[in-house]
């Protein structure tokens, strides 16, 4: 049988795509089972479980386990590790107390998210560190741009404790996406994987916490086509919103149905990850691509207020982000920008408004995810220029379940 040749994109960092979990990383040696018996656990929060299945997925590659006090400090400053490598965000193990946790012992860190919290991974205790109050204000500021605890993510971060437990780990399992999300969630290498199978080596990805409106969907043709991609990676995110936000389930389904009618065969592939959404603007952006590359992909598309909340960031500040030399000297993976899209009264489609230069401000429909939500919870129907009408049903569907 004769090899596959096809050469999918580097991993992040440059080498081969490296994974935490248990049965796949190199380092399970180091957490032997003799050394468990009778080994400290502790139960991690809701951010740190998050982490974990990013580590185990090799979203996070090349990233070991979580980061120390001189690694945040410097992630938080100057968007690059100690040794060098540029990344946005700090991968953080925070909690209340660490009584009784030994440095250079292991730990068993226990799922927050299941019932009877069974161990989702061990830890190999490199440090044990305290961040004041002041200091978590300044790193929340530096990741988010403020230190506004109104902001979603400013206020998941400074709640999760001051303690940090920092060190390698070896992840059991994914907690539970993959019970949940039978047909969606998926790891980097199996997304990987997936590309080979269709021998796929131009990808471009497109990330969503929302159902896809047609703007969406178009974004996504448009992509496909000028960067003469092979197929598109829906990949959305499964893990805690916002209050307010659609379940992951009905977006599933809304995505599939869309893909399903509207795009050609076999040119998407719909996919999901294992993650909280941080609103961390520009910061998330990045980190998005990370994720991205690591699952093969060779183009992200960001667009207006990519990663963003309310009026904390710029319309483009996410795009503009991957202008600095520190960040686009690291990536392999490019970036699609996006402008603003319309539907088009005069075309009768949806275009990127800097492409229509023949058109008034009357010629537009302007489209966003969040008048779609608005007219869904009014209980008012999608028009057409907004969503496809199978799609529109979904969401109709369960926002009727909701106010009746």
């Amino acid at each position: 049988m004769l090899e596959n040749s096809v050469k999918l994109i580097s991993a992040y960092g440059g080498g081969e795509l490296f994974s935490c979990l248990e049965n796949d990383s190199i380092h399970a040696s180091l957490f032997h089972p003799s050394k468990q018996n009778g080994v400290e656990s502790v139960l991690v929060g809701p951010a740190a479980a998050a982490n974990l299945v990013m580590l185990g997925a090799g979203y996070f590659c090349p990233l070991k386990g979580f980061h120390d006090k001189k690694d945040s400090f410097s992630i938080c400053d100057e968007m690059k590790m100690t040794n060098g490598l540029m990344w946005p965000i700090p991968v953080l193990n925070l909690v209340e107390s660490a009584d009784g946790v030994k440095v250079g012992g292991y730990l068993a860190l226990k799922d927050p998210n299941q019932v009877g919290h069974p161990i989702l991974a061990y830890q190999k205790v490199d440090s044990v560190e305290s961040f004041t109050d002041s200091e978590m204000e300044t790193m929340a500021t530096k990741i988010y741009g403020t230190s506004d605890k109104r902001h979603p993510g400013v206020a998941n971060f400074l709640s999760q404790g001051n303690v940090l437990i920092a060190g390698e780990v070896v992840v059991k399992n994914y907690s539970f996406y993959e019970e949940l999300f039978p047909k969606t969630f998926q790891t980097a290498p199996q997304i990987r994987a997936k590309f080979l199978e269709r021998n796929w080596t131009k990808v471009v990805a497109f990330q969503t916490r929302n159902p896809m409106h047609r703007a969406h969907e178009e974004l996504c043709k448009i992509a496909k086509e000028r960067v003469g991609a092979d197929g598109v990676l829906i990949h959305m995110l499964l893990g805690k919103l916002k209050e307010g936000d659609i379940p992951a389930d009905v977006r599933d389904s809304a995505i599939r149905k869309m893909v399903e009618i509207y795009f050609e065969p076999n040119t998407v592939i719909v996919s999901g990850y294992g993650f909280d959404m941080l609103y961390a603007g520009p910061r998330e952006a990045v980190l998005h691509s990370i994720i991205r590359q690591n699952a093969g992909c060779t183009h992200l598309i960001v667009g207006r207020d990519h990663a963003g909340v309310g009026d904390y960031y710029s319309p483009f500040e996410a795009q503009e982000i991957f202008h600095s030399e520190n960040v686009c000297n690291a990536l392999e993976i490019e970036i699609f920008e996006a402008d603003h899209t319309a539907y088009s009264k005069k075309l009768k489609k949806v275009v990127m408004m800097k492409d229509a230069i023949d058109h008034s401000p009357g010629d537009f429909v302007l489209l966003s995810g969040s008048r779609v939500r608005e007219l869904l919870q009014q209980g008012r129907h999608l028009p057409p220029e907004f969503a496809r009408p199978e799609v529109a049903k979904i969401l109709m569907d369960y926002y009727q379940g909701l106010i009746g």
